[in-house]
């Protein structure tokens, strides 16, 4: 028991790495992560040592521990993809021409979307509203609303609820109600036809 202690105290004192970034107040990165350049809006959160860039990341999504999510560009139309070519710092120290290579390309993970452990986004990508990424998935495509979507490389396998339920689920944009309007909700969560039509009566 004083082992598990010890190292979940020791997991923790490592910290997070946030750089030009924007954390929302009720949501979560956990130590080891790293975040530059992204968002998280509400009630969302990351697990240990995931790594975020050029990402913007809806509200009530759930990411899982080692989740990688966009990267550097490497420019493949030049003679040599190294950086030791370019203007910008990296992990190598020589420099032998600089030119300007800055490609920021963003990555969006939309509202209530799960995504496992080990999971690779690729930049650019969007992973729809409500989709369910399992373990170990390798993303280089879109990820419909409300997919389940897994594999390497990543598939649809399955669809959430039907076509109607994820229709009114997309309009509704549930994730856009106030905390206080979704506790009144909260008893109707385990049935998505009795939260719309509660939520659609209104």
């Amino acid at each position: 028991m004083i082992n598990y202690i010890y190292s979940r105290v020791l997991k923790k004192l490592r910290g997070v790495a946030i750089k030009s970034s924007r954390i929302h107040k009720t949501s979560k990165i956990e130590s080891g992560s790293t975040v530059i350049n992204s968002t998280f809006d509400r009630h969302s959160f990351c697990g240990y040592d995931c790594l975020f860039n050029n990402c913007d990341v809806g509200a009530f999504t759930s990411i899982a521990n080692n989740v990688r999510v966009g990267g550097s560009y490497h420019p493949m139309e030049y003679v040599s993809t190294s950086p030791v070519f370019l203007s910008h710092r990296d992990s190598v120290k020589a420099k032998l021409a600089r030119h300007d290579f800055r490609v920021s390309i963003r990555t969006l993970i939309g509202c209530d979307v799960w995504i496992g452990d080990g999971v690779l986004v690729k930049s650019g990508v969007t992973i729809g509203h409500g989709a369910v990424v399992g373990m170990g998935t390798v993303v280089t495509k879109d990820v419909p609303p409300y997919s389940v979507y897994c594999g390497n490389p990543g598939k649809v396998v399955k669809m959430r609820f039907n076509d109607d339920i994820i229709q009114r689920m997309l309009s509704s944009e549930w994730w856009k109600l106030s905390d206080s309007r979704l506790k009144s909700l909260g008893n109707k969560i385990i049935s998505p036809k009795e939260f719309l039509n509660e939520l659609e009566s209104k």
